[in-house]
């Protein structure tokens, strides 16, 4: 018996590793990376321990640091509001027998397993001011061009694309959890005489709680590292408009300045707010679980 339950160990190890590889170890170096002053124009050799200078660099000398962690909440809360309202709408639509629901379906995922990179350059040649779709159907309607990635409204756009990108997944998990609720409940309340809005308040909402947690801990996760979109949009500009802590990150690491310490140190922090808003989200989603039981 002894000898089976090393065995399963044995099973693990090539995951464990893996894990270690990839996770742990590079999340290890990267703490160790925010308390040196290394930069890409020095030997390691030369590199040395300052301890949190970094990080008082970001707090009181960086200004774009909380401009940047500012948009990046701006953007998670704003993305993740939208893309769930309206991924609950879609998941109710599908919810419904409607003709067609695999064919809709399928179109629906298509933003989904498109590479992000190529709907950057996609959505770019769309918001051009001077020959994107977007702007010629505005001139159908005698409305005058949009600078769609100006300074006023690069943000926006890149929220709209980010958006248009992941509601699908959002209407997706939503829907899975509407298919697996159970059918009785719903019939004890028609036979009670309660309204359409009321079995969606008082029925529906509370038994699909656990997948609309999921759904928002995973965009919001997501909304904050975001990256390749606002890359390929705007590449963080035009100025700083768009240039959430990934792009910052990015920007003092290996852009003009090459400060591995103080893009390590700026990574330290986004990891340290995922971490929390993680807890958080996960708090409230056990509270109510134990609420309901």
């Amino acid at each position: 018996m002894k000898n089976k339950k090393k065995e399963h160990y044995w099973y693990l190890l090539p995951s464990l590793l893996t894990l270690v590889a990839i996770v742990i170890f590079p999340t290890i170096f990267l703490w160790y990376m925010g308390f040196t002053n290394y930069d890409l124009t020095m030997g390691w050799e030369q590199h040395k321990l300052i301890g949190i200078k970094n990080f008082q660099y970001l707090a009181f000398e960086d200004k774009d640091f909380w401009h940047s962690m500012k948009i990046s909440l701006w953007f998670m809360v704003f993305t993740v509001v939208i893309e769930f309202v309206l991924g609950l709408a879609i998941a109710l639509l599908f919810n419904r027998r409607i003709r067609g629901k695999r064919l809709w379906m399928s179109f629906l995922i298509i933003p989904m397993v498109i590479t992000p990179t190529i709907i950057s350059l996609i959505w770019k040649l769309m918001l051009n001011t001077e020959y994107g779709v977007l702007n010629y159907i505005l001139s159908l309607f005698s409305i005058a061009k949009i600078n769609w990635l100006g300074y006023e409204n690069a943000l926006w756009s890149v929220m709209m694309v980010d958006i248009w990108e992941w509601t699908p997944f959002v209407a997706l998990i939503l829907y899975a959890g509407l298919q697996s609720l159970p059918q009785e409940p719903y019939e004890a309340v028609v036979v009670d005489g309660a309204s359409p809005l009321q079995i969606f308040y008082y029925l529906t909402l509370p038994l699909l709680k656990p997948m609309i947690f999921i759904a928002i801990l995973l965009r919001s996760i997501d909304s904050l590292k975001i990256f390749d979109i606002v890359y390929g949009l705007t590449q963080g500009g035009p100025g700083n408009a768009t240039e959430l802590m990934s792009m910052h990150i990015y920007r003092l690491g290996f852009r003009h300045t090459n400060w591995i310490g103080r893009a390590s140190a700026n990574a330290m922090v986004l990891l340290v707010i995922i971490t929390i808003l993680t807890n958080i989200l996960l708090r409230i989603m056990r509270r109510g679980t134990r609420e309901e039981f």
